[in-house]
C-alpha cells in the first residue's frame, strides 16, 4: 500500500510541477490594487474599532483578541475579532475582502452546549453584510460588531 500511495503522490506532484512550470513565476493578482486599498481600509478603519472592543471585553473579564492578515499573496486581506465570554466557547467576527463584493462581514457564533442549544457547525457562519471598499466607516463597523457581541452574549 505504501508503494502505491507513494507512486500516486509522486504522479500528482509531477503533474502540478508541469502545470506550474507553464505559468509565469512572477504572477501578480489582477486585483492587486484593490487588495492593497482594502488592506489599508481594514487596517485604518476596522482594526481600531475591533481593538477598542477587545480591550473593553477584556476589562469586563472576557477573553478577546484581534488578528489581521493583510499583504499576503495567498489570502485576501482580513481582520477578525475573536470573543470568548467567561466560561463559554470562542466566536469570531471577520471582515474580509471579496473581489466581487468589496468587504464581507461574517460571524460564527458558538452556542454554549450546556444551555441545550446545538453548537454551530463548521463553515462560513452567518453573513452580516457587504459594503464597497470606499464606503467602509467606523459607524458601520461598530454596528456590525455590536450585533455580533449581542448574538454571542445571548447564545452563552
Amino acid at each position: 500500500m505504501a508503494d502505491d500511495l507513494k507512486s500516486k503522490l509522486r504522479a500528482l506532484l509531477e503533474q502540478y510541477a508541469e502545470r506550474s512550470a507553464k505559468t509565469t513565476t512572477t504572477k501578480e493578482p489582477a486585483d492587486q490594487a484593490d487588495r492593497v486599498m482594502c488592506g489599508e481600509r481594514l487596517h485604518s478603519v476596522v482594526r481600531p474599532v475591533l481593538e477598542y472592543l477587545m480591550l473593553e471585553l477584556k476589562n469586563a473579564g472576557h477573553e478577546a483578541s484581534v488578528r489581521e492578515h493583510i499583504g499576503r499573496d495567498d489570502a485576501y486581506p482580513s481582520v477578525a475579532l475573536s470573543f470568548t465570554p467567561r466560561g463559554a466557547l470562542a466566536s469570531a467576527l471577520i471582515f474580509r475582502y471579496d473581489p466581487r463584493h468589496g468587504i464581507i462581514v461574517q460571524r460564527e457564533v458558538k452556542h454554549a452546549p450546556w444551555k441545550g442549544r446545538p453548537p454551530t457547525t463548521g463553515g462560513t457562519g452567518d453573513r452580516l453584510g457587504t459594503i464597497g471598499l470606499a464606503a467602509v466607516s467606523t459607524a458601520w463597523v461598530e454596528t456590525k460588531s455590536l450585533s455580533f457581541i449581542e448574538a454571542v452574549l445571548k447564545a452563552n
